[in-house]
């Protein structure tokens, strides 16, 4: 299984990854970090998935499909969170998330 079919599955998970750990970082720099704990969690899970769904796509690994659509359960999950919060940095990392999860569920049925 070539990973060049999966080439744009792969760019959104590295670039949701990124978006991820920036929100996470932005959001311990808030006023009430408290009130961000489960974003800055799902934040953190969903950048090590994302990396993780990206590796094994670029082995052409035949279980791609499988870790994906994990990836795109929790890229919805904390999609779902960050769209709760106002800040810039929240916004887009949702909407990274939501790319990343259409990405993802495409990727593991088309597998």
């Amino acid at each position: 299984m070539s990973h060049q079919k999966f080439q744009d599955c792969i760019d959104a998970c590295v670039a949701c990854a990124v978006t991820c750990s920036h929100c996470a970082t932005s959001c311990l720099q808030e006023e009430d970090v408290k009130m961000m704990t489960r974003c800055i969690q799902l934040d953190l899970e969903c950048a090590a998935i994302c990396r993780a769904a990206a590796e094994v796509m670029s082995l052409g690994s035949g279980f791609s499909a499988h870790l994906c659509r994990v990836c795109a359960d929790i890229c919805k999950a904390c999609g779902d969170e960050c769209a709760k919060h106002d800040m810039e940095h929240c916004q887009a990392c949702a909407e990274a998330c939501r790319k990343c999860a259409g990405a993802c569920e495409q990727m593991a049925t088309a597998a």
